[in-house]
């Protein structure tokens, strides 16, 4: 029981981490940084610092090979197989990097508790492309849970809220970050699966950092010293968006399971939403946090009869 509710405390950090992105990505325009600075400094931070870990888990754990022929022959057909995969997996990482971009143009546009909520549409979008791409036909539940999100995210949104006005270009890009973060899940789930979890996740956040850096060529490097506020900033996103919420979630899920492990990632939304109105000060109307609750009810619907089989 002790292992489970650890597996089940982990999932549930990683997925606040996530949670207080946006409140930290409005600090940094507030202070004078843009776009392409804080997608920069983050996806930048972020290969750093999980290579770097990679690279002392390897040396800590590394035995020493045989130095036969044989086993030397092997090896090199072994790392042609691994590269290619590896390249594979770099490639997928063009997916979270424009998430990134997305993402954070919508929190530049529009309330971030109305950013965590245009991106939480991915999970409908991803019952539709697994239908289209996998013919996974989507249940009854999974279609009434669709519907129950629209429900929940038009009123979270504040659409019916006179005093609210929203920015469509805002919502543009915070669906687009939705859509692409749904394809990010769709391959990232079939691709580099053999690989050790922090490489696979080093070689992702090297592709979203290439992608990142050929739409917002990162000039930063050279107008900033180290102790600027960007880097500061960009420290706590590469920490708490790119580094923890990956080790924490492989380490938690395996404990609990697919299923609760969605319900209990679903702590993002009513934390990114928490954040924005008690930090940065938006104001979040009682219907708004009645439809976080309806998305909340729609993402836990489809998973709650898996639960018993973890007990």
């Amino acid at each position: 029981m002790q292992y489970k509710f650890l597996g089940g405390f982990l999932v549930f950090l990683g997925a606040c981490s996530f949670g207080v992105l946006s409140s930290i990505v409005k600090t940094a325009y507030k202070a004078g940084y843009s776009l392409g600075e804080v997608t920069g400094v983050q996806c930048f931070l972020g290969m750093l610092m999980l290579w770097s870990i990679y690279f002392i888990v390897k040396k800590i754990h590394n035995r020493k090979l045989s130095t036969s022929v044989d086993t030397s022959m092997a090896t090199s057909t072994t790392i042609k197989k691994q590269s290619s995969k590896k390249w594979k997996v770099c490639a997928v990482g063009i997916f979270p990097g424009l998430v990134g971009i997305c993402y954070y143009q919508c929190v530049q546009l529009v309330p971030a508790s109305i950013a965590i909520i245009l991106l939480m549409q991915y999970l409908w979008i991803s019952v539709i492309i697994d239908f289209v791409i996998f013919k996974n036909k989507p249940s009854i539940i999974q279609l009434i849970a669709i519907i129950v999100i629209i429900v929940g995210s038009s009123l979270a949104a504040g659409i019916f809220n006179q005093d609210i006005s929203l920015n469509l270009t805002g919502c543009f890009f915070g669906f687009l970050a939705a859509l692409m973060y749904s394809l990010f899940i769709s391959t990232s789930s079939n691709i580099g699966n053999e690989l050790p979890k922090l490489e696979k996740s080093a070689l992702m956040i090297t592709g979203a950092c290439i992608i990142t850096f050929l739409i917002f060529p990162p000039l930063f490097f050279f107008k900033l010293n180290i102790s600027d506020k960007l880097y500061q900033l960009g420290f706590l996103l590469a920490l708490l968006g790119t580094v923890l919420p990956p080790f924490l979630f492989s380490v938690g899920i395996p404990r609990i399971g697919i299923s609760l492990s969605a319900i209990l990632s679903a702590a993002e939304l009513p934390v990114a939403v928490t954040c924005s109105y008690f930090y940065l000060q938006e104001s979040v109307h009682f219907n708004q946090w009645i439809g976080v609750g309806i998305i909340l009810l729609a993402i836990a619907l489809p998973n709650l009869k898996h639960i018993k089989k973890i007990d």
